[in-house]
């Protein structure tokens, strides 16, 4: 398992990731992705294959956590990885109530589907 580190998100990428291709996300660029969301205790708060609907997002236009945008700029297309992101990168001491805890840490599992 390979692993780089960037802006405290650590991504993890699996064996097949080996093999995806090398088309990165560039600003401004929609990234269409399958995710699921968990704390650390392995509870899982969301997922997009849950709803069997990909997730889009623009890469520097801050519509998703720090960590998630960081971690998903660094995955080439058709890759799947594990992203772990700190509190400082994630919802902070703030959390998301009813949903995040307070300074929580966060993994995603994560497949980024295509580019727009």
């Amino acid at each position: 398992m390979s692993q780089a580190t960037f802006f405290q998100c650590t991504v993890h990428s699996s064996p097949s990731c080996l093999f995806a291709g090398r088309t990165f996300p560039k600003k401004g660029q929609t990234c269409v992705v399958h995710y699921t969301g968990m704390l650390q205790n392995g509870k899982k708060f969301d997922s997009s294959r849950d709803r069997n609907k990909p997730f889009k997002f623009r890469i520097g236009k801050q519509e998703v956590i720090k960590g998630f945008e960081e971690g998903a700029a660094q995955m080439s297309l058709g890759q799947r990885a594990k992203l772990t992101c700190t509190p400082d990168v994630a919802y902070g001491a703030t959390g998301h109530p009813g949903v995040i805890p307070p300074n929580a840490t966060l993994i995603f599992d994560v497949e980024l589907l295509n580019l727009e």
